[in-house]
């Protein structure tokens, strides 16, 4: 049986100022989306709301229609977005290769597993401990079709959630 995939879209961008890396995330967020931050001496956990206090070094947000990357480079952020939907957003370049898309659910981890050993939480948007089963994660993978290999593997959620 062949796989189906869909059109995929890649975007890049290096040296976002903190103020424009905000921006991108009011425009793409939606009811559903979702964050993990990481900091130097601590993460997150997902969150259903972005945390006031910001200075993380990297993120994500995921939602249905894409995930968003960013991470600490240099004097702003470098981004990367991974998207069912194309985006045309200033200095964003696409990345080279003929992307292709098929998501797959994905399971969680124990979250008292020692891997992490402060603990895995997720929250909601008052910040509140829930269930992670209740959140109906799934991956999306980004294959080349032209190499035919997965170059990204993004979060998403059922948009029915």
């Amino acid at each position: 049986m062949k796989e189906e995939f869909a059109s995929g879209y890649v975007y890049h961008k290096q040296l976002v100022a903190s103020d424009e890396l905000s921006t991108l995330i009011t425009q793409v967020s939606n009811s559903q989306s979702y964050y993990f931050l990481r900091y130097s001496h601590a993460v997150t956990g997902i969150c259903r709301k972005l945390p006031h206090e910001r200075g993380e070094i990297e993120g994500q947000l995921f939602n249905p229609i894409c995930e968003i990357r960013w991470k600490k480079y240099k004097s702003g952020y470098e981004v990367l977005i991974l998207s069912q939907q194309e985006f045309n957003l200033e200095g964003f370049e696409n990345l080279n290769g003929n992307w292709e898309i098929c998501d797959r659910d994905a399971y969680w981890h124990n979250p008292e597993e020692t891997r992490f050993p402060k603990g895995f939480t997720f929250k909601d948007e008052n910040h509140q401990a829930i269930n992670p089963k209740d959140i109906s994660i799934k991956q999306r993978y980004f294959k080349d079709s032209t190499t035919a290999t997965i170059h990204f593997v993004a979060l998403t959620v059922n948009e029915n959630d």
